[in-house]
């Protein structure tokens, strides 16, 4: 069920023929079932004049609170604002200089004549690049536009906001100066040359919202290609923070690794990710499902990938759809698409079950009904307990990473940035509805990054 969501914000400027209608406009949106977040009086000579600020569930919800708030008598409705658009105008992120340029000393050393200096000396010794220039805090935000989101193929321009959002996250959270690349190509060779050709400005290249399977040969080629650290966060991002939620829904139902089965429905980037890390932990049992229902070996329409994972799954070889997969299963993980589980599927699954649903913003299954069957329920939303975030794992690693002047990201970091987030949460907090840290908690970047440099600096 959909509830009000900041993302969907409006700010009605409202006229009131008299301040004591103020109550019934809130009540007019409270019954069409938006949230009033806030009010601010404009003017009160005439009448009065209100900022009234709330949530909708989508855009066409917000325009019905304001015809809600319009046939109030007494009441106008004037204006109406989106306050995401707002925020987005002109961007999300910008350049900032780190050194001041006030005199001609200032000049002369930020740039001609001596910078010569500087380029001289990379010239020398390219390792100084690192040292000498932003490469050492800079990450590039890399997408072809192919799966922006959850809303598909839109190309480059529609990414843009998503890579400048991604790259608002890396220096809100970690302190990394990164930007967005979007490439106006879906072509694989065309990706991986402008990729290599770009790279040495950057300390390390984020991945993001390319579409399966293109991302895995592009990540898998670039990796070979580049000494700097290539990393698909739709994929291994993903996989970090539901292993590292896994591991504390274990402990809350008293399970082992060892001993669960585990159902994949949505075996795309993330879904092969994060059977993969699943696998490298020792994981029971995995099937895993695409449209068609269980993937199988025998399947020659399956790229190397998911083949790959068939064979290394389904220990008992079981064929059908969600209700043969999920029959017995200890936990779901969905990276699919809205409302493909029901709950005949949920009774099905073994007692004290585990159901992370992270298809956004509506999941496979309403959380409500999940939570009547399952112990642990996690989604991907902010307004639901236990939400599934890449921002737990994506600023801390890249941190890491880049601290350690790390070339390579490897399954180690990832089980170590998985553990550490999952440390996070105490024995004290731990409960059904608080297994991973929120994600503005600071402690999060901190004890990644930590475990990620500890991870690389030794192989330095």
């Amino acid at each position: 069920m959909s509830v009000p969501s900041a993302s969907y914000s409006v700010t009605m400027r409202v006229i009131l023929e008299q301040a004591s209608r103020i109550g019934a406009i809130t009540t007019a949106i409270s019954d069409a079932g938006g949230a009033v977040t806030a009010l601010d009086v404009v003017e009160t000579r005439g009448g009065m004049t209100v900022d009234m600020t709330c949530n909708a569930v989508d855009e066409g919800h917000a325009e019905r609170l304001r015809a809600a708030v319009d046939v109030v008598e007494g009441a106008h409705v004037a204006a109406m604002s989106d306050r995401t658009f707002l925020l987005h105008l002109g961007g999300t992120i910008s350049v900032e200089p780190k050194v001041a340029l006030k005199t001609r000393d200032d000049l002369s050393m930020a740039y001609t004549p001596g910078v010569a200096r500087i380029s001289m000396a990379i010239a020398k010794d390219p390792s100084a690049a690192r040292k000498l220039t932003i490469k050492r805090n800079t990450v590039a935000v890399v997408t072809d536009g192919s799966a922006v989101l959850g809303l598909g193929n839109l190309g480059p321009e529609a990414a843009l906001p998503v890579m400048e959002g991604k790259a608002l996250l890396f220096k809100r959270f970690a302190g990394i100066d990164a930007w967005p690349v979007c490439l106006d190509t879906q072509d694989v060779d065309e990706i991986v040359r402008i990729v290599q050709c770009i790279a040495p400005v950057y300390g390390a290249i984020n991945l993001e919202d390319i579409a399966a399977p293109r991302c895995f040969e592009i990540e898998r080629r670039l990796r070979d290609l580049l000494d700097i650290p290539v990393f698909h966060d739709d994929q291994h991002g993903t996989a970090i923070v539901v292993v590292a939620a896994l591991f504390n829904a274990l402990r809350v139902v008293a399970k082992q690794m060892r001993d669960i089965r585990v159902v994949v429905l949505g075996v795309g980037a993330a879904g092969v990710a994060i059977s993969k890390l699943l696998l490298l932990e020792g994981v029971g049992d995995i099937i895993g499902l695409n449209r068609r229902g269980i993937i199988s070996a025998d399947d020659e329409t399956l790229d190397e990938d998911r083949r790959w994972l068939a064979r290394h799954t389904n220990n008992e070889k079981r064929v059908g759809g969600i209700a043969e997969a999920i029959a017995g299963a200890d936990v779901f993980i969905g990276v699919s698409g809205p409302n493909l589980v029901s709950e005949a599927h949920l009774q099905s699954m073994a007692p004290h079950a585990i159901v992370f649903a992270l298809a956004n913003p509506d999941p496979e299954v309403d959380s409500v009904l999940a939570r009547r069957y399952a112990t642990v329920v996690a989604t991907g939303r902010s307004d639901e307990p236990n939400q599934i975030n890449n921002v737990l794992a994506f600023p801390g690693i890249f941190r890491g990473l880049l601290n350690a002047g790390a070339k390579k990201v490897t399954e180690e970091i990832e089980i170590a940035a998985a553990r550490a987030i999952a440390a996070v949460v105490t024995d004290a907090e731990l409960s059904a509805e608080y297994i991973v840290p929120t994600v503005f908690n600071p402690n999060v970047v901190i004890a990644v990054t930590a475990a990620v440099e500890k991870i690389v600096t030794p192989a330095r």
